[in-house]
């Protein structure tokens, strides 16, 4: 069996919003959305794999706040490790209505997005929490 990729991943939540991408093309699940994140680097903890990425990807400076799910899931470019990690702003005057290619989306906004399958169980979380 051959081992999992270790994925972090940053659930940004500000203002009961979150920050969502779509994936570009010549990637695996291109034109899928996405929230901030990727492969966590040797050694490197998913939580500050999903801080890392969520620079990288967007500019905007964040802060790991918990564990939302982990979860292996089988693709057919691999088996990922996800660490979905509740991430918040770090500082609230950096907050822009577009980071890059993210832009800020609504739990109940979420649900009408096309995720990867291997989402579905958080997106359907953060809707629980927000009430929608």
């Amino acid at each position: 069996m051959t081992s999992s990729k270790q994925i972090g991943i940053a659930v940004v939540e500000h203002a009961g919003r979150y920050l969502v991408g779509v994936r570009g093309p010549d990637v695996p699940l291109a034109g899928f959305a996405e929230f901030p994140g990727g492969k966590c680097l040797t050694d490197e903890s998913p939580f500050d794999c999903a801080v890392r990425e969520c620079l990288e990807e967007t500019g905007l400076v964040v802060i790991a706040e918990r564990l939302l799910q982990h979860r292996e899931f089988e693709y057919p470019h691999g088996v990922v490790s996800l660490h979905f990690v509740l991430c918040h702003p770090a500082n609230q005057s950096d907050i822009q209505e577009q980071h890059q290619q993210f832009r800020w989306h609504s739990a109940q906004g979420l649900r009408v997005l096309k995720f990867p399958e291997a989402n579905a169980d958080v997106i359907d979380l953060l809707s629980q929490v927000s009430g929608e």
